[in-house]
């Protein structure tokens, strides 16, 4: 196989990894939508940086 193909299979790979990864992410942010976060990953990530922020002035 030449270099060519090589890098033609690998970004299909690492395009093919994305669309999945894409996916996933977008399932999480609607179930936690569904459960009660208002802004599904963004209010996680917030309370999960005040948490550490917390635990930071504690510890």
């Amino acid at each position: 196989m030449d270099q060519l193909s090589q890098i033609h299979q690998e970004l299909a790979r690492l395009e093919f990894i994305n669309d999945q990864l894409q996916s996933e992410r977008a399932y999480i942010h609607d179930l936690l939508c569904a459960i009660g976060f208002p802004e599904g990953l963004k209010t996680i990530a917030a309370i999960a940086n005040e948490v550490l922020s917390e635990e930071d002035s504690q510890g």
